[in-house]
């Protein structure tokens, strides 16, 4: 059986990381829509409503109008803007938090794809809380890398130009009025109390990230080491393949780095806890346009079809 998939906005980065996953799959008939037409409401709404699945990689306003567009009651929507994931009749797309999560994916004709920000935070604050290792209430703060190619084609042009500014060159921190899109969700899927304090940086690379949590001891809720943390956070994503927490170091690793860009290309996410009695850091790394974008939209639309989620995936 082929299944019709429809991506809305295909010229963007994460549009196009969906549509380079269906190249060499037997089970994808892929609905096309001319360049001159893309934007028109009406062979939009066609496509929407022949199609089995529809991404959305389009802007929140667009995301909302194309949900609007579909009267097909078959069709699933799997979006990859803001506009939808805070809300209760939208799946939240992240499987691997719990099996509340899968089963509403399984059954959803609406899911929303998380933020790649909130992937590597939810990742590590969803356990912490549900575990009781942190309250809802911790000032949790995180300090994030992300490569340029998460600030979308026209941010991508200025950082591939010969003769772009020397300011480029150079680890950029944004979103300092703590107005970024991805909080809502952190605070919302979470279920904390307040919004995290984030500082996310873009740097000159393609695409990779590390979402990076702090934590005082003497603030959690259970005293605990940072090998005490590692061990909770492994049962709870055990034999996961899609969330891997990675052996213990107090280093974090074996020489005490960890680059941004080693999963790039991957649609996996890796966890690391490291530190000592009285501060731990617990970092994720991912690909931003992997289990931060496209990787996790696939993985999604295949949950939601029946299929292997790791089809057409790399782990």
């Amino acid at each position: 059986m082929k299944y019709k998939v429809f991506i809305d906005g295909k010229e963007g980065t994460t549009g196009l990381r969906i549509y380079e996953r269906f190249k060499n799959r037997d089970d994808i008939e892929l609905i096309t829509i001319s360049d001159e037409l893309r934007k028109d409401p009406n062979e939009r709404k066609k496509c929407i409503n022949q199609s089995d699945v529809t991404f959305l990689c389009l802007p929140d306003q667009a995301a909302i109008e194309a949900v609007s567009l579909c009267d097909n009651p078959n069709t699933k929507i799997i979006d990859a803007s803001t506009a939808h994931r805070t809300l209760e009749s939208w799946a939240y797309g992240f499987p691997e938090l719990g099996n509340e999560f899968l089963e509403k994916i399984k059954v959803s004709n609406r899911i929303a794809v998380p933020g790649c920000y909130a992937s590597g935070f939810m990742s590590i604050v969803y356990p912490l809380v549900k575990l009781g290792i942190c309250g809802n209430d911790y000032p949790f703060s995180v300090n994030a890398i992300s490569g340029y190619s998460g600030a979308g084609k026209k941010a991508i042009a200025v950082y591939e130009s010969d003769d772009r500014e020397k300011k480029y060159d150079s680890p950029r921190l944004y979103a300092m009025q703590q107005m970024h899109k991805h909080l809502k969700e952190m605070k919302a899927i979470a279920g904390l109390k307040y919004q995290p304090l984030f500082s996310p940086y873009v740097c000159d690379f393609y695409s990779g990230m590390l979402v990076t949590i702090p934590l005082f001891s003497n603030l959690l809720k259970k005293k605990m080491s940072p090998l005490d943390i590692r061990n909770q956070l492994f049962d709870y994503y055990k034999d996961n393949k899609f969330v891997r927490v990675m052996p213990y170091d107090e280093k974090g690793t074996a020489d005490g780095f960890l680059e941004a860009n080693h999963l790039s290309g991957y649609d996996y996410l890796e966890i690391y806890v490291s530190g000592n009695e009285e501060r731990i850091n617990i970092v994720a790394c991912l690909d931003n346009l992997g289990k931060g974008a496209s990787g996790a939209a696939i993985e999604c639309m295949n949950i939601a079809l029946g299929i292997e989620p790791e089809k057409g995936l790399n782990l």
